[in-house]
């Protein structure tokens, strides 16, 4: 296993880092990025020099890969096209991102492998109908308009009943909000909630689709049949036969969609006015700005093969009869 793991990493270290030499190209030809300060006759042309030099624009494609590369395995990402530096930001902007993201990551995988096998072990009945259409509905539906509609018709009716704000509908937090964190807390889950819930409506849907399909099909094995007719208890049955190997092709499915998470988090982010990742990296492309745009590459990348990673342990924990050489 540990040596299955390093190979992989070997060859996910490259592929990444062929990738960051195509978006640094695409980027970097793609025009000049300090187009609009060259356009605006109040900025001195040597601060229009000094920004040239900061971000090595004169240098040739290789050299200005190079001087990137070399600070970025060390953590340093370089400054903006606006000269600050990109790592604060980066931080800054990636834990607002994890906060939503993680929290509906992992309710999304609750939901669900609950759904997925109460639907399963009803089939055919009203509840097993009621989640299925549920579930192709949500999966259906664009992130923006999930969004939108929870804002019209959940947020906004509470709100107004109550007569206080119980969900906010744009930021990640107050503009003057300050304190301890515990005292902040209130503020964040009210921020928080509508964007959590836009996500693990997007994603659940499609992970508890396969989870039934899986119980369905395992549920039909012979092993499952053999354990039956041994007189094993139905409980035992569902936890140790069925559930256990019915996770494995699940566990693919939510590994391969973390990517799809991050790109749903960027709409929602949008939908919600919330300063995260998703918005950082498309302000950065949108001005043009190559190190902005590949520490997201970098960061985002790392997730997806770290998440790929985990899903090949857990094939192992889940069935003994996987190996990798």
């Amino acid at each position: 296993m540990l040596a299955y793991i390093l190979r992989r990493l070997v060859i996910s270290i490259f592929v990444l880092f062929l990738a960051t030499i195509l978006v640094f190209l695409l980027v970097a030809e793609s025009g000049d990025p300090l187009a609009l300060l060259r356009a605006n006759p109040k900025i001195p042309h040597r601060v229009i020099l000094a920004r040239e030099n900061l971000l090595h624009l004169n240098d040739p494609l290789y050299e200005r890969y190079w001087i990137w590369f070399s600070h970025a395995i060390h953590g340093d990402f370089g400054n903006t096209v606006a000269g600050q530096a990109v790592r604060p930001q980066l931080v800054s902007h990636l834990l607002v991102t994890l906060r939503m993201v993680i929290l509906a990551t992992l309710i999304s995988i609750v939901l669900a492998l609950a759904v997925g096998v109460y639907a399963a072990l009803r089939q055919g009945k009203v509840a097993d109908h009621v989640a299925t259409v549920t579930n192709f509905l949500f999966l259906a539906a664009p992130v923006f308009v999930v969004g939108l509609l929870l804002k019209e018709f959940v947020a906004i009716p509470i709100n107004e009943h109550l007569n206080r704000i119980v969900f906010y509908t744009n930021g990640e937090q107050s503009p003057t909000l300050s304190g301890s964190f515990f005292s902040r807390l209130p503020d964040y889950a009210a921020h928080t909630a509508l964007p959590t819930i836009t996500l693990i409506l997007v994603s659940y849907s499609s992970w508890a689709i396969y989870q039934r399909a899986s119980i369905l099909e395992t549920l039909d094995s012979d092993h499952v049949r053999l354990a039956r007719s041994k007189g094993i208890s139905p409980r035992r049955v569902l936890m140790r036969h069925v559930f256990r190997n019915a996770l494995i092709p699940v566990t693919t499915v939510i590994a391969l969609d973390f990517a799809a998470i991050l790109g749903g988090a960027l709409i929602t982010e949008i939908v919600f006015g919330w300063q995260g990742l998703g918005i950082w990296f498309l302000n950065g492309v949108n001005g043009l700005d190559i190190n902005i745009t590949l520490a997201y590459l970098l960061v985002t990348a790392t997730f997806v093969i770290l998440f790929n990673l985990l899903a090949d342990i857990i094939y192992a924990f889940l069935d003994p009869r996987i190996r990798y050489d």
